[in-house]
C-alpha cells in the first residue's frame, strides 16, 4: 500500500472513531427534537405548541440529563427530569449518589409540555459547562412543518 492511500485510510479511520466523542450533530433526524452533545444540547432552544412532546436523544457518548430548573417553571408546569425526580433536589441528589438519572448514548426522554412559558432546563454533570437548554411553550396550533 502506497504511503498516500495509507494516511487516507488511517485518517477515515480516526474521523469515524472520534465521531462519539465529539457528538452527534442532529441533520435530519425525526426521531428526536434536542441532542445532545458533550457539553451542549443540540438545539440549545426548541418553540413548540401546547401539548406537544419533546424528545431528547443523548447523541454522545457521555451521560447526561435533562433537569428542569424548578424555580423558573411557569405557574402550573410540571416538573421534568431524566430519572422522573418530583424535583431538582431530588434530581440532584441522586445524580451525586451514583450517577441516577443518566442517559446513556442512544438513551431518550420524552416530556409533554401542557402549559404555556419558557421551560429552561440543565444537564447536571455539565452545568457548570454551560450546558443549558430552552423550551418556549406557545399557545397556538402547531402548523404541518412542525
Amino acid at each position: 500500500m502506497d504511503r498516500r492511500r495509507y494516511l487516507a485510510a488511517a485518517g477515515a479511520a480516526a474521523a469515524a472513531s472520534l465521531g462519539g466523542c465529539l457528538g452527534l450533530t442532529r441533520g435530519e433526524n425525526t426521531e428526536f427534537d434536542v441532542g445532545m452533545r458533550p457539553s451542549s444540547f443540540d438545539p440549545p432552544t426548541v418553540t413548540v405548541a401546547v401539548g406537544e412532546e419533546v424528545v431528547w436523544e443523548n447523541t454522545g457518548t457521555r451521560d447526561h440529563t435533562v433537569t428542569a430548573y424548578e424555580a423558573s417553571l411557569p405557574d402550573g408546569a410540571e416538573f421534568f427530569a431524566t430519572g422522573g425526580y418530583e424535583s431538582e433536589d431530588a434530581a440532584r441528589q441522586a445524580w451525586s449518589n451514583g450517577t441516577q438519572g443518566a442517559l446513556s448514548n442512544g438513551d431518550q426522554f420524552t416530556h409533554t409540555f401542557e402549559i404555556p412559558g419558557e421551560y429552561d432546563y440543565f444537564c447536571i454533570p455539565h452545568e457548570s459547562g454551560g450546558m443549558v437548554g430552552r423550551v418556549i411553550v406557545e399557545d397556538r396550533t402547531p402548523t404541518a412543518s412542525e
